[in-house]
């Protein structure tokens, strides 16, 4: 299988992080694309993801998953090791809710400060911005880290005891919020202490 991305990128990351967690990141060939230059937004990327995003995932047999969340899923379905998704139905509602909440609040927020409040990607690629939806959005992921921040305060992890996506969404938030230079409070220590933790995975520190 291949995966289409751009290496330092937070969605990316997300990906390559699940990778390495099930030990599967010599199984696949990454494909660069160079989102700066555009090669996302060409027809042929699109004829494979129509999102023209990255990252895209591709089969052996030509199929194409999109959207990190799916990628994910299909990543902990078919590698050994320790699920990311939770193995039964009230541990994947908890983790899906954490990660739904991680990527709207913290991920998308920052990145739609990123894109409309600031010069972003640059002229050739934020074709249209509005300054104060991004600036809204600011402000809704650092509401988020707040609540984030009182969720850790009795659990060691996002969603419980046990690392999942919802963890590998939240810290490549943060490191997309480092990017955009959205602040995270010195006051949130729980949050900054997960960090560190999360930060010391092997999976992220090698």
């Amino acid at each position: 299988m291949k995966i289409y991305d751009i290496e330092g990128f937070p969605n990316p990351l997300r990906v390559r992080i699940a990778l390495a967690e099930k030990g599967a990141t010599n199984q696949v060939e990454f494909v660069p694309v160079d989102v700066m230059g555009g090669e996302h937004r060409s027809e042929a990327f699109k004829t494979k993801n129509p999102d023209a995003t990255v990252p895209m995932l591709e089969l052996d047999d030509g199929t194409c998953i999109a959207q990190c969340n799916a990628i994910t899923e299909y990543i902990d379905g078919v590698f050994d090791g320790p699920s990311l998704m939770g193995t039964t139905p009230a541990e994947r509602a908890r983790i899906a809710m954490m990660n739904l909440r991680a990527e709207n609040g913290l991920m998308n927020a920052v990145g739609a400060y990123f894109h409309h409040a600031t010069p972003g990607l640059g002229p050739d690629l934020e074709t249209w911005q509005c300054a104060e939806w991004g600036n809204k959005q600011k402000e809704i992921a650092s509401a988020t880290m707040t609540y984030l921040d009182s969720v850790l305060a009795d659990n060691e992890f996002l969603a419980g005891d046990s690392f999942s996506v919802a963890d590998i969404t939240a810290f490549a938030g943060l490191g997309f919020a480092d990017f955009a230079k959205v602040d995270i409070p010195e006051s949130l220590t729980n949050l900054q202490a997960w960090r560190a933790k999360v930060a010391a995975r092997p999976s992220i520190a090698g």
